[in-house]
């Protein structure tokens, strides 16, 4: 689950700052859904924050206390009431059911096996009140940016921290095409502290024909699927498999 990568939670909402079209997104769907709303995989609540924010009853659950812990910390900081659950999303039991479930940021894909993706759907199911919509979002995977995944470090975007000043950050990523996934290593440097942080990253592709056949095995039914924040329907050059679900 790649936990080394998710106990920096503070230099991760540096690297990936939230805001943009996907909070967007989620947020209008949250709205256009109504009731309680769950997200799996929740991070340092990006997302689940402005949700909150909105009025909606909100719980958010994840593997990683550090990345909670960061969560509380923002909720607190903006005066937002937030439930926030540890947990592991392949299998839990919250008691209850959810009117909007969603995994959001290619979360999902840190489940490597079809088995861990389908208890994974099944749980969501389980927590589905009537009428209920789930909703994740993941990568549709280039063959070609695949092969391109030889191992070598290259530079990523670095990134302002204000304690430790500007941050570059090296990636190197293999794929492993028995397993569909891709295993990385991220370096995060200063000039005074090279890669002062070493973490692997390991990303699971989910490719087009085989997403609606693990949504059906775990109790679901994959009713759209879009190809940006936009709504633009999916296609294989679109960037997103932007997935609507619901029960059988």
């Amino acid at each position: 689950m790649s936990e080394a990568f998710y106990s920096h939670a503070r230099l991760y909402d540096l690297m990936f700052p939230g805001g943009g079209p996907a909070v967007d997104f989620y947020r209008a769907a949250a709205d256009r859904q109504g009731g309680r709303v769950l997200e799996l995989a929740c991070g340092t609540g990006n997302k689940l924050i402005p949700i909150a924010a909105d009025g909606h009853p909100c719980v958010g659950l994840d593997f990683s206390s550090d990345m909670l812990a960061e969560a509380q910390r923002k909720a607190n900081e903006r005066g937002v009431a937030v439930e926030w659950i540890r947990g592991d999303m392949r299998a839990f039991d919250l008691g209850r059911t959810f009117d909007f479930v969603f995994i959001a940021a290619n979360s999902l894909l840190h489940l490597h096996e079809a088995e861990d993706l389908v208890s994974c759907f099944r749980s969501v199911r389980r927590h589905l009140a009537p009428g209920a919509r789930f909703v994740f979002d993941v990568f549709n995977p280039s063959v070609r940016l695949l092969a391109e995944a030889d191992g070598v470090r290259r530079a990523r975007e670095s990134f302002m921290d204000p304690d430790l000043g500007n941050v570059s950050v090296d990636v190197a990523e293999i794929y492993d095409a028995a397993a569909q996934v891709t295993r990385g290593t991220w370096y995060l440097s200063t000039d005074s502290e090279p890669d002062f942080v070493v973490a692997p990253l390991e990303i699971r592709s989910i490719f087009p024909q085989e997403l609606p056949l693990l949504v059906s095995l775990g109790g679901l039914r994959l009713i759209e699927r879009f190809g940006d924040w936009s709504g633009r329907p999916f296609a294989m050059d679109t960037p997103l498999q932007l997935c609507i679900c619901e029960s059988v």
